[in-house]
């Protein structure tokens, strides 16, 4: 039985047709893969202290930026320890902390990475009461100190206190939560306070507590993180996050005015409070690199000489784990 040979044209629809149907499931398995880049609910903070994730929460941009793929649900931190809590127990998937609370953790044993510079804030200082008879750091020995441990607050006292040639067994060290803090200091439960703002800011204002000592160096950035194994399985994922903060870091520096008004809303604290934490912050660079690894690098002695991480720990090669610049550089470079 002799066949039929294909004609060059049916030959033609026979490919043409083949292309369609293989085309089309390369597009469903592309569709596929893309849905697997981004995790079904995307998990992150939110806190006072970092502007720009509540300018992201207010506008739902992240939310924009993901459409229905991926839900978006946000959580409260009320300190860089708090953060790093969530963020290690896998509550959250980007926590907001202060940058030397984030080498603390990773020197202990934490597996994350910062990825992107949120701010560079005065947050922290040491605080009195209004009548206060202290006048020097010095001054605080055999005093008590209310401090978040593991928080920016907390290492900006033990390193004022090792400038003035004291150390934390000099002072008694009250473990309170910030607002906790604020409350101990203007009751005179405490004799000072390692503030943070906005609650810095409202003491100041509402209750004339005094700053006692102040210095920017002391105070670390303000960093995103995320876990080793959530930028290995979802790199796509940080880099929707990081561009979105980019844009809200842009509008902050464009906006402060409504900025200041959406900090008030959010923490509840007076317009002014809002505005006065703002004058000391510093949205300018927020990627991550040398300079940020060399003032980690500065700051990172106090956790060895205070013994806040394990021994034979090498601080600086942490602190150079730590810092992850490629996904803002890759988010930027993408815009």
């Amino acid at each position: 039985m002799r066949s039929t040979p294909f004609s060059t044209s049916r030959l033609a629809r026979f490919f043409s047709v083949a292309s369609l149907v293989l085309g089309s499931s390369l597009g469903l398995l592309g569709s596929a893969q893309a849905d697997e880049a981004l995790p079904k609910e995307l998990r992150l903070d939110y806190a006072y202290y970092s502007p720009t994730s509540l300018v992201l929460k207010h506008f739902g941009w992240l939310e924009q930026s993901v459409g229905e793929g991926s839900k978006v649900t946000w959580t409260l931190s009320q300190g860089s320890n708090r953060a790093l809590e969530y963020l290690n127990s896998g509550s959250i998937d980007f926590g907001s902390t202060a940058g030397l609370a984030a080498v603390l953790s990773r020197a202990n044993g934490s597996p994350i990475k910062t990825v992107y510079i949120a701010s560079r804030p005065e947050w922290t200082a040491l605080v009195v009461g209004k009548d206060s008879p202290i006048k020097t750091v010095a001054d605080l020995k055999g005093h008590k100190i209310a401090a978040t441990k593991g928080t920016d607050p907390y290492l900006f006292t033990l390193r004022s206190l090792e400038q003035a040639g004291l150390s934390k067994n000099d002072v008694e060290l009250v473990h309170l939560q910030h607002a906790d803090g604020r409350i101990a200091l203007e009751k005179g439960d405490v004799d000072a306070w390692a503030g943070l703002d906005p609650l810095l800011a409202a003491s100041q204002l509402q209750a004339g507590s005094r700053i006692l000592y102040h210095n920017v160096n002391f105070n670390s950035y303000g960093v995103i993180n995320v876990t080793e194994k959530f930028a290995k399985q979802y790199p796509q994922a940080i880099d929707k996050v990081i561009s979105a903060y980019e844009k809200a870091r842009k509008w902050a520096q464009e906006n402060p005015e409504e900025l200041a008004q959406i900090l008030s809303k959010e923490s509840g604290l007076p317009l002014d409070v809002a505005k006065l934490q703002l004058q000391r912050t510093d949205f300018s660079n927020s990627q991550p690199g040398a300079e940020h690894i060399a003032a980690l690098k500065a700051a990172a002695p106090i956790l060895v000489t205070e013994e806040l991480v394990r021994k034979g720990v090498d601080v600086n090669a942490v602190v150079d784990q730590l810092i992850e610049p490629s996904f803002s550089k890759q988010a930027v470079a993408a815009k």
